[in-house]
């Protein structure tokens, strides 16, 4: 017996320090309004990227939409990574006013093109690169936005990225853990000072300095490379709360299992790259560097939100002395959630969607028990398709 209550006590405090990050990061985000950057005094030249693999849906909409900014034209240039993606809407794209480099990657992925487009551009006299996803919708202010924050001296700037679609259960659900995303690991982060976490597109580098790290970009996690690059670099990564980029959010069940599966596998094999720099980088006091690779060893928030009310409820009928601890930390962790879900996000539906959560938990699990070798394959998640 003894045995085994060390085993629930080992697990009972690593399952309160990950509530317990969350609960602060959480409560964080509910400080005060964060104060816009003030008008640039240089308009600076912007490449803007949109990496497209059989996107032919989407990638029209979205390049049609973006080029409608307010920002000078000659000051910004759009240019489309088509891979799989047919001649007529590569022409439509360059009608409208984009620019087509073809790529037919056997393996395909993000990091590839974004390599090939920045040595097609390598010698342009560029300020900074932006990177969208072919889905990505933003509204005219954008680059203007980005300007300013670029213009105050980030390197690294992060938008705000929303859900464009809520009509099934799972892109709900989608919807609302990107919202907790923004609430917990970039808003409640950046009210203290410290670094935002980056989310794959809406993102935006210095161009020099991209340029000469993107050819470290090789997996599928390519954001995750980006942020040990920076932050062991001690570069701050901003985040624009008022910016959005409006994403589409998977719709049926196994993209949302594909799509978790994949950012799993990203998180497990970045950390166990980087897990070694954790004490250089609080010797050195690099705390958004460490604080990174902190977050990286908690498990998903799902499996943490199902781990501990499992052994709440299987305590109860052990020992309601030893359940008591685990229902606290539950309560606090859905307390959590209620602080990081925006209200427009919590209604009728949002309510009808609970049911769901088990159906998540175990796909998570599961997601985690097969994540060898995910990282090194493209999984392509298809949108525009209901």
């Amino acid at each position: 017996m003894n045995i085994i209550r060390i085993i629930e006590i080992f697990l009972f405090i690593i399952t309160a320090f990950s509530v317990g990050y969350l609960f602060f990061f959480a409560l964080m985000s509910l400080k005060e309004n964060m104060p816009k950057h003030k008008e640039a005094k240089k308009k600076h030249k912007f490449l803007v990227l949109f990496p497209a693999y059989k996107e032919d849906i989407v990638i029209i909409n979205s390049v049609e939409e973006f080029l409608k900014q307010e920002y000078p034209m000659e000051l910004y240039d759009v240019l489309v990574i088509s891979d799989h993606m047919s001649e007529e809407t590569d022409n439509k794209l360059i009608e409208l006013g984009a620019e087509v480099i073809k790529a037919n990657y056997e393996n395909s992925s993000k990091a590839k093109a974004l390599n090939f487009a920045v040595n097609d551009r390598k010698d342009y006299d560029y300020d900074v690169i932006v990177i969208m996803d072919a889905d990505n919708i933003v509204k005219e202010d954008f680059l203007i936005e980005m300007n300013n924050a670029y213009d105050a001296g980030n390197k690294a700037i992060q938008a705000h990225r929303v859900a464009k679609n809520r009509d099934t259960d799972m892109a709900l659900l989608d919807a609302v853990s990107e919202e907790i995303n923004n609430s917990i690991f970039r808003r409640g982060h950046v009210r203290i000072g410290m670094s935002s976490a980056l989310i794959g597109s809406g993102m935006a580098f210095d161009f020099n300095w991209f340029k000469s790290h993107v050819h470290y970009l090789e997996t599928a996690g390519e954001d995750k490379e980006l942020e040990v690059l920076l932050l062991k670099q001690g570069i701050y990564i901003d985040f624009l709360n008022w910016v959005f980029v409006f994403d589409e959010k998977t719709r049926n069940r196994s993209a949302f299992a594909n799509q978790r599966r994949r950012w799993v596998a990203a998180q497990f094999d970045i950390l166990s790259q980087s897990i070694k720099d954790l004490p250089k980088a609080i010797w050195n006091r690099n705390w958004d560097y460490a604080d990174k690779l902190i977050q990286w060893m908690m498990l998903p928030r799902i499996v943490v939100m199902g781990f501990s009310f499992s052994l709440a409820v299987i305590l109860l009928f052990i020992d309601w002395v030893w359940a008591i601890k685990w229902w606290f930390i539950f309560f606090v962790l859905m307390y959590s959630f209620a602080m990081a879900i925006p209200d427009f996000l919590v209604d009728k539906k949002l309510k009808k969607t609970f049911h769901k959560l088990p159906l998540v938990f175990v796909v998570m699990i599961f997601n985690i028990l097969r994540i060898k070798g995910v990282n090194k394959k493209y999984i392509h998640t298809k949108k525009g398709v209901k």
